[in-house]
């Protein structure tokens, strides 16, 4: 017997706060597009609905991407990951992931780290 969405959020880790961070991900590229948060609810509306739910910090309540911009993420996949305090989502990105417009949230600001050696 599969196992409920219930149980599959109860093995969530949430914060304090009652959030979890959600890794967006292209599910044929593996591009990590954008980084967002879920709490119990989102994270339900997510698993159950085929488009991807966040909680807003700053506005205090729910939003689908592209329910304004038209820039949908169909859900293919979600994982989490072994503590269970960050959430995996792979999705099929309709149109642009970021706010500013651009593919990913990911392309702004290269920190240009020291590379490592194997």
């Amino acid at each position: 017997m599969s196992e409920s969405v219930e149980e599959r959020i109860s093995r969530v880790a949430f914060g304090g706060d009652g959030l979890v961070a959600a890794i967006v991900q292209q599910y044929d590229t593996h591009e990590v597009l954008m980084l967002g948060w879920m709490d119990a609810e989102a994270l339900r509306r997510t698993l159950t609905s085929g488009r991807v739910t966040f909680w807003s910090r700053s506005r205090q309540e729910y939003w689908r991407k592209g329910d304004t911009s038209g820039h949908h993420q169909l859900v293919k996949g979600a994982r989490l990951d072994c503590d269970g305090d960050a959430v995996l989502v792979s999705v099929d990105q309709v149109g642009v992931a970021c706010h500013t417009g651009t593919r990913t949230c990911f392309d702004a600001d290269d920190l240009a780290p020291v590379r490592g050696e194997a």
